[in-house]
């Protein structure tokens, strides 16, 4: 039986979430702060968007922009976060923190997905900061992750092909490997026949603007299916 691919869309905005359920997206990532690459968004926010939608609904858990090395303080603000939202449910989580030397923070990662259990939890791009992406990918794995969003250590998931190739490979299953970061209906073909993941993610942002494309989201799941 092959597996159906799916698509998660990164919202930044109520009317994001309404059109990515329209347009026949599978899962959404809801964010804050698209300038800064996405951080935790408010509660009300999460709440509209809960009532909203009958797919998944994924939360970064991000305290600000910048790098992933997080203070006590800030770590503890994540905890938080996770504690409030599972309130309000929600049906996974997405974060990453990583230690000075841009490897992965093995233990307060398992923390977190320990706190956010039983949902499950995404592992975001803070990975494309890692220099050696095997044993970051071991690791994110040891954490209890289920899914690796990322572009396989380069700007955006074309450059990052060969790289996204070898982290499925790798992965054998054991987590989703989830390619991200400049993932648009032009490429969308090009990048599964090479990389052949399960999920896909994006914004579907066409233009300028903070609001998802219904025809973009559209395509990227037509194009996927063909």
């Amino acid at each position: 039986m092959i597996q159906e691919k799916k698509i998660e869309i990164a919202c930044f905005n109520l009317d994001s979430v309404l059109i990515a359920e329209k347009s026949g997206a599978d899962r959404v990532e809801l964010c804050d702060n698209i300038a800064l690459g996405g951080t935790t968004p408010n509660t009300h926010l999460v709440q509209q968007a809960r009532e909203n939608l009958t797919i998944d609904l994924y939360v970064m858990i991000r305290p600000r922009g910048g790098n992933f090395v997080y203070s006590v303080v800030e770590f503890e603000q994540m905890k938080s976060e996770i504690n409030a939202l599972k309130t309000l449910g929600v049906d996974g989580f997405v974060f990453g923190i990583l230690k000075e030397d841009q490897t992965i923070q093995i233990e307060l990662n398992s923390e977190l997905v320990a706190l956010a259990s039983p949902l499950p939890c995404s592992f975001h791009r803070a990975f494309d900061a890692v220099t050696h992406y095997e044993q970051a990918l071991e690791d994110v794995i040891s954490c209890g992750f289920t899914t690796l969003l990322t572009s396989g250590t380069f700007s955006n998931v074309m450059e990052g092909k060969d790289v996204l190739k070898q982290l499925v490979v790798q992965a054998q299953n054991r987590i989703q490997i989830m390619p991200g970061g400049g993932l648009r209906s032009t490429n969308i073909s090009e990048l599964n026949e090479r990389v052949n993941a399960n999920w896909y993610h994006s914004s579907a942002i066409t233009d300028g603007t903070e609001i998802a494309s219904p025809e973009e989201i559209s395509q990227l799941k037509k194009k996927l299916q063909s």
